[in-house]
């Protein structure tokens, strides 16, 4: 390494790292154990699914609030509050007598998962100088594939070992430890001083919209609701919102924020870019064992290929990013993503899981050089005072394109293999190829906002 470059802060990213590796793990880990919850405490499925809803409609609903805090109160005194948040909620999982019980933990859990990944993006330019920002947010982005695709495997020896409830006990121990290590490596915030101004009616009005929008974009069968006012609850409470933040001394989002126009398309992108990728773990699975007869044991290793390769380039996407520049390594990806969408709608009804597993490949090497560029040029868009709320509305914007991508993408699958289109025929194949060419549609749509977010 050249001596000049600055060396990176390990023990504070390793505490950053632990921030993002538990949310993560924490939306998959406990998928595996929905079975058994039900066996024990009764349940039938769509009840047994509020464990996964509750935590990622509260993650997604106070993410934003949670970095705004962040900026407000200090950094790491809320990293550190949302580790004990998270641990103490996944005990409670942990010893919960009733499944209405394991629900509100984990509802409380999302919490505690949104301080986390609001202020873990938002912590680094506080540890890591900006030639360097590239390279940790590659490993942020590392750090959370590993978390991702560890869950459902981890979460499952657990299951298999000690029970379900060795699941959230597990968790607990760790947002201990990782809140324990925080205290002392993080960079201490400054004293506090004066009242706090904090906009709670614009808050509760954000996480109402976003709550039902999310809600309104989940999958019946997986929500167990299909109220059609849901849509309509959330237009009312954007309104209202609006018309609270415009009017607010001390309002959680500056509108004039997203007047910044490469903030906004940054943004934008990420939500596209998410749907799209979302749509690989939601369809795949479909393709993979209807349209080519892949048992459980394949199917899960062909999926095995987007997540390796995800935390694979994470790194070497963030160092890129430091030598080239954010315009140069989007582009990159971006033209991944587009020829990965492109190649997953023709190569594997031919080809069979060889032509799919390249395909993810190459997707996910797309999404992993996008992720490090637009997360390192999103956040150099903000400055110190507002590092907490860009990082919050960088994580909103990827968890409602991941909602929108599984509600959206997941029923144009069913609607392409059930015959929706003629000339394609019918069956998970035709499913396939349409669900991704509307894919490398919406990708280059994305490439067209990033670009003009950045200039040419």
């Amino acid at each position: 390494m050249n001596p000049q470059t600055p060396q990176l802060p390990w023990p504070g990213l390793a505490v950053l790292s632990a921030a993002m590796l538990l949310p993560s793990m924490g939306t998959s880990i406990v998928n595996v154990a929905l079975p058994d919850m039900a066996h024990d405490f009764g349940g039938e499925f769509p009840a047994v699914q509020w464990v996964v809803l509750a935590y990622l409609l509260t993650l997604s609903a106070f993410i934003v609030g949670a970095g705004r805090l962040g900026d407000m109160l200090g950094r790491r005194r809320l990293l550190v509050a949302g580790f004990a948040v998270f641990a103490a909620a996944s005990a409670v999982g942990a010893l919960a007598p009733a499944l209405w019980a394991v629900i509100a933990s984990r509802a409380v859990q999302g919490l505690g998962a949104a301080l986390l990944m609001a202020l873990a993006i938002a912590s680094v330019g506080d540890l890591v100088p900006k030639t360097r920002a590239g390279s940790a947010m590659g490993l942020m982005g590392t750090v959370s594939a590993i978390g991702t695709a560890l869950g459902p495997s981890v979460g499952g020896a657990l299951v298999a070992l000690w029970g379900w409830p060795a699941v959230f006990a597990v968790l607990a121990i760790l947002a201990a430890a990782a809140g324990a290590v925080a205290r002392r490596v993080l960079p201490a915030d400054r004293p506090l001083s004066g009242p706090l101004q904090f906009d709670t009616a614009g808050l509760v009005l954000l996480a109402a919209a976003l709550a039902a929008l999310a809600l309104a974009l989940t999958p019946a069968n997986a929500a167990a609701v299909a109220w059609p006012a849901l849509p309509a609850i959330a237009f009312a409470a954007t309104l209202a919102f609006l018309w609270v933040e415009m009017r607010a001394p001390h309002p959680l989002i500056r509108l004039g924020l997203l007047a910044d126009w490469p903030l906004s398309a940054g943004l934008a992108a990420s939500g596209l870019v998410a749907a799209v990728l979302m749509s690989t773990l939601v369809v795949g699975p479909f393709f993979l064992s209807l349209g080519l007869g892949l048992d459980a044991l394949h199917t899960g290793l062909v999926m095995s290929v987007g997540p390796a390769v995800s935390a694979l380039c994470g790194v070497p996407a963030g160092r890129a990013v430091d030598r080239f520049g954010t315009l140069a390594v989007t582009r990159l990806g971006l033209g991944f993503l587009v020829l990965g969408s492109v190649l997953m709608a023709l190569v594997p009804v031919r080809l069979g899981w060889p032509g799919y597993a390249a395909s993810l490949a190459v997707m996910t090497a797309g999404y992993a050089l996008f992720q490090a560029s637009n997360n390192t040029a999103v956040m150099a868009r903000a400055d110190a005072e507002q590092r907490g709320l860009v990082s919050g509305l960088l994580g909103l914007a990827r968890n409602m394109g991941l909602i929108a991508g599984a509600s959206a993408m997941g029923a144009l699958f069913a609607w392409g293999s059930a015959g929706g289109l003629a000339w394609l025929g019918a069956g998970a194949g035709a499913g396939l190829q349409l669900t991704f060419a509307v894919g490398a549609c919406l990708s280059l749509l994305a490439f067209a906002i990033a670009q003009a977010g950045r200039g040419s």
